[in-house]
């Protein structure tokens, strides 16, 4: 897309050490290639399959991270407290109850473009959390000085994340789902102008079940007994997708699937 357009790169849950190195060597070869102005990624699953500490927050910051979305896993490793209440870049989701550590939303200034994030919890299968309808209601509402909003809706089942993007169409720039780590062909600019899609996938091993090791899942699922999930690191690629906003009346004109592999 030309300079006319302001792009935004959002990338799909980081799994392990796999997901997080592959940001690390080639986030910025995707950011040139598709001239992307800014960059938001889930980061939830990106210590050991299951939370993020303070160390990867910085390392996926320096490696071109603009903004850190995370999800139901976020409290899983308790070394985010040292971070997430100085680091505004990293958010959890906005419908966790009152008065929990970090913030659930943030503004952020690039290129003189004030882009709104916000990062909400499905509950459908999920957590008993506050409800992610009325919460992002009241704050939008309540917050009106911002050019563009991405929304991560970190939610288990299609349709609650189908009905939050009819619900906020027209209201924000883009509703794009994470969680399940499997890549939706649904992209679309819903019509009053807000780019959708049910799930944006992982960035990890793509010879796995979900970014973890086959056999230990399978053994589980025969088996129905506890067992220690382990990282698979074979055919690791990186999904998403680029939301193209025009810089003039900041409204969606195209959502693309993003799917990289390494040669």
């Amino acid at each position: 897309m030309s300079s006319d357009f302001f792009n935004v790169l959002v990338l799909g849950d980081i799994v392990g050490k796999p997901g997080r190195e592959i940001i690390k060597f080639h986030l910025s070869e995707l950011i040139r290639k598709y001239n992307i102005n800014f960059t938001i990624a889930n980061g939830e699953n990106s210590a050991g399959g299951f939370g993020i500490t303070a160390k990867i927050t910085r390392e996926l910051l320096t490696a071109g991270v603009d903004v850190i979305t995370t999800g139901n896993h976020i409290w899983k490793n308790k070394d985010v407290l040292n971070i997430i209440d100085q680091e505004s870049r990293l958010l959890r989701p906005l419908n966790y109850p009152e008065g929990l550590p970090g913030n659930g939303f943030g503004i952020f200034n690039k290129e003189g473009i004030k882009v709104l994030v916000i990062n909400l919890l499905g509950r459908v299968n999920l957590l008993e959390v506050d409800c992610p309808f009325q919460k992002i209601k009241n704050l939008l509402e309540q917050i009106t000085s911002f050019d563009i909003a991405i929304v991560d809706f970190h939610a288990e089942t299609t349709s609650e994340k189908n009905a939050m993007g009819w619900f906020l169409d027209g209201k924000v720039s883009a509703v794009v789902g994470t969680h399940t780590h499997i890549q939706t062909a649904d992209e679309r600019i819903l019509p009053k102008g807000t780019a959708f899609i049910t799930d944006i996938g992982m960035c990890g091993s793509f010879n796995s079940i979900i970014g973890m090791n086959i056999d230990n899942i399978l053994q589980h699922f025969l088996t129905r007994m506890p067992i220690k999930f382990k990282i698979a690191t074979e055919n690791v690629g990186i999904n998403g997708v680029i939301i193209s906003i025009d810089r003039k009346d900041f409204k969606s004109k195209e959502i693309k699937r993003v799917k990289f592999f390494p040669e």
